[in-house]
C-alpha cells in the first residue's frame, strides 16, 4: 500500500513538472529544480539527471533516516525519474501564472503524499526531514527556506520574472506539503476518565509516548477521576481515541496544539 501511494505521489509530481513547470522554464524545489535547470540547458533528460543527482543524498539518508524511509525514497526517485522520462513536456495552459500556481499545488500534493507514507521525493526532502527531526521547524518551511537558492539561480540564468514565478510555485508547494504532512505538529491530549489505569496500560503497550497521570474529581458529580496527559503527533490521535473509547465511552478528551516541546520527545 505504501509503495503504491509513493508511486502515485511520484506520478503527480511528474505531472506538475512536465505539464506545468518545465514548459515555462519554472524551476521546482530542491534537486528536482536543479535537474530541470540542467535539463533545459543540456541535452540530458530531466528524469535521468534527477536520478543521478539523488544518489549521494540517498546514501546519506540511509544512515540518518533508516532503511524503511530510504527504500521508499528509492522507489519514489526511480518512479519519478521514469515518469519524467515518459511523460511529454506539453503545457496544459498558455498562462504562465496558472502554470506556476497549479504546478506548485500539484507538486505539493505529490510530495505531501510521499512524506505522509514514510518516503521522500529525494534531494532536499532528505535534508529537510533530518533537520526537522532535530528541531521544531516544519518540513515545508525548511524546504521553502532552502529553496531560496533555486530562486536566485532561476533569476540569474533566465530572468527575474521567471524567478518570481518560481518563488510562487515553491511557496505553494511548501504550504500544501504542510497541509498534508502534519507529522511535525505536536498535540497535547488530556483524557478525563474513571478507567484511567486500564487506558494507561493499553496506551503504554500501543503508543510510544510518555503519560502523566493526575487524580481529580468532577466539579458537579464529585466522582473520582483520573486525568491522563500526553504529547503526541496528529497521526496518533485516532488510535488513542479508539483505545480510550474501548475502555470508557463517557471519557472526556481535550486536544489542543502544542507550540513547543522542550524535553525528550520521540520524533521518529
Amino acid at each position: 500500500m505504501k509503495n503504491f501511494v509513493v508511486i502515485f505521489g511520484s506520478l503527480i509530481v511528474a505531472i506538475a513538472f512536465n505539464l506545468f513547470l518545465v514548459p515555462y522554464e519554472i524551476l521546482s524545489s530542491g534537486l528536482s529544480g536543479i535537474a530541470i535547470l540542467l535539463g533545459i540547458l543540456t541535452p540530458f533528460n530531466i528524469g535521468f539527471l534527477n536520478f543521478i543527482l539523488n544518489i549521494p543524498l540517498l546514501i546519506w539518508g540511509w544512515f540518518k533516516l533508516g532503511r524503511t524511509i530510504i527504500i521508499n525514497t528509492i522507489v519514489c526517485v526511480t518512479a519519478l525519474s521514469a515518469f519524467l522520462y515518459v511523460i511529454p513536456i506539453v503545457p496544459v495552459t498558455d498562462n504562465i501564472l496558472l502554470s506556476s500556481i497549479f504546478g506548485g499545488v500539484f507538486g505539493g500534493v505529490g510530495i505531501g503524499l510521499i512524506l505522509k507514507f514514510s518516503g521522500t521525493s529525494g534531494g532536499l526532502d532528505i535534508v529537510a526531514i533530518i533537520i526537522s527531526r532535530a528541531s521544531n521547524v516544519s518540513v515545508g518551511m525548511l524546504l521553502t527556506g532552502m529553496n531560496g537558492l533555486i530562486v536566485l539561480i532561476s533569476g540569474a540564468v533566465f530572468d527575474w520574472n521567471l524567478a518570481l514565478y518560481t518563488m510562487l510555485s515553491i511557496y505553494l508547494t511548501g504550504k500544501v506539503i504542510d497541509t498534508i504532512h502534519t507529522n511535525h505538529i505536536k498535540l497535547t491530549m488530556q483524557i478525563v476518565t474513571s478507567k484511567g489505569d486500564d487506558i494507561r496500560k493499553d496506551l503504554i503497550q500501543s503508543i510510544y509516548r510518555g503519560i502523566t497521570v493526575m487524580d481529580g474529581y468532577g466539579g458537579y458529580t464529585e466522582e473520582r477521576k483520573q486525568i491522563l496527559m500526553m504529547v503526541v503527533t496528529r497521526y496518533e490521535t485516532v488510535q488513542i481515541k479508539k483505545i480510550v473509547r474501548k475502555h470508557d465511552k463517557q471519557a472526556f478528551i481535550n486536544i489542543y496544539e502544542t507550540v513547543e516541546v522542550d524535553g525528550e520527545f520521540a520524533k521518529n
